[in-house]
């Protein structure tokens, strides 16, 4: 099953677009924005771990690749 949330790979002009459930959440520069993104759409602050695979699939490189 895929995670409800999916970094993509980075763009070319930097950033990784995030989405959940399909829907475009923004295009982070960093965990921090991920965090950030997550958080505005309703996801308490203890409950995000970037390293969990049932929540996160990071495509192109894990959470410290951002170019």
């Amino acid at each position: 099953m895929t995670p409800p949330v999916v970094v993509h790979p980075p763009s070319s002009s930097g950033g990784r677009r995030v989405t959940a459930h399909a829907e475009i959440l923004g295009l982070a520069h960093s965990r921090e924005d991920v965090v950030e993104f997550l958080r505005r759409a309703g996801l308490p602050p203890e409950h995000i771990k970037l390293d969990d695979e049932n929540l996160i699939e990071w495509r192109g490189g894990g959470s410290d690749v951002w170019e």
